[in-house]
């Protein structure tokens, strides 16, 4: 099994979830030794050549692709370092790993690729969003064209240990541990929130189960929270401290989604939950 991004929230997760047993070839940023089952390779994917390289030297019979920039800012500065990692790698994994033969591959969608629903034209909402939309749109193309065995899980708001302290739910507990106040948007926004190690237990089974080939299935646990009943409990849990959230100082972002507004439509009968 290849694993990309395997040093990342979700792909660290895979590997303590992951049999003893299994041969497991881990890719990330920056080498390391090989420990247990896990052989590291070090790879920038955003080079390009870089992931059919890896791809075609390890020959796995099957890929979990869990790498890729993950940036939620709308900005030009975003659109170069998305569009090379989440779309050019992907697309030459695609191809490498058709040409393989692998027996399935795995990747990694995003609700953050969907418009809002009741829009006229299709338009994903951020840089990150569009890069992840056109990897699905290639994905299912190989497919359809190729007989590609891949599968586009795409998760909702994964958290658990290894997060990057920008993220929301450590953020908020770093910031308050530390006497600081953390700067917030409204603390409307719904989220569906789902514990990394249950994401990682879905990538392994994708892996594996029968039928999946051509699905994408959304990963969640079905339940919206907002984001200020989430700061709400942490500040519940941490308890007194010097530093209190601080709520619409932080601007919502543009064409922002809310989880209920994801347009369902567009997958038909493949997009599940």
């Amino acid at each position: 099994m290849l694993v990309t991004g395997a040093s990342g929230l979700i792909g660290s997760h895979v590997l303590r979830v992951l049999e003893p047993a299994t041969d497991v070839v881990a890719v990330s940023r920056v080498a390391r030794p090989a420990t247990g089952g896990v052989r590291w390779l070090a790879g920038d994917i955003s080079r390009p050549g870089a992931m059919s390289e890896i791809v075609t030297s390890v020959a796995p019979d099957v890929v979990l692709h869990l790498a890729g920039v993950v940036r939620g800012d709308r900005t030009l500065d975003t659109v170069g370092p998305t569009l090379r990692a989440n779309l050019v790698a992907t697309v030459e994994l695609l191809e490498a790993a058709t040409r393989l033969g692998c027996r399935r591959i795995v990747l990694s969608g995003s609700l953050l690729e969907e418009p809002m629903a009741g829009g006229a034209e299709t338009i994903p909402p951020s840089p990150y969003g569009a890069s992840r939309w056109a990897a699905s749109g290639y994905a299912r193309m190989f497919h359809a064209l190729f007989g590609t065995p891949v599968v586009i899980l795409r998760p909702s708001f994964a958290y658990g240990p290894g997060q990057e302290r920008t993220k929301l739910i450590p953020h908020v507990i770093t910031a308050l541990l530390e006497d600081e106040s953390p700067h917030l948007s409204t603390g409307e926004r719904l989220l569906d929130c789902v514990y990394a190690g249950d994401v990682a237990q879905a990538y392994i089974d994708a892996a594996s189960v029968e039928g999946a080939e051509g699905r994408t299935m959304d990963i969640g646990c079905g339940a919206l929270t907002s984001v200020r009943q989430i700061v709400q409990l942490i500040v519940e849990l941490v308890g007194p401290t010097a530093g209190q959230p601080l709520f619409g100082t932080v601007p919502v972002r543009p064409l922002e989604q809310k989880v209920e507004d994801v347009a369902p439509d567009g997958l038909g009968e493949n997009g599940e939950r």
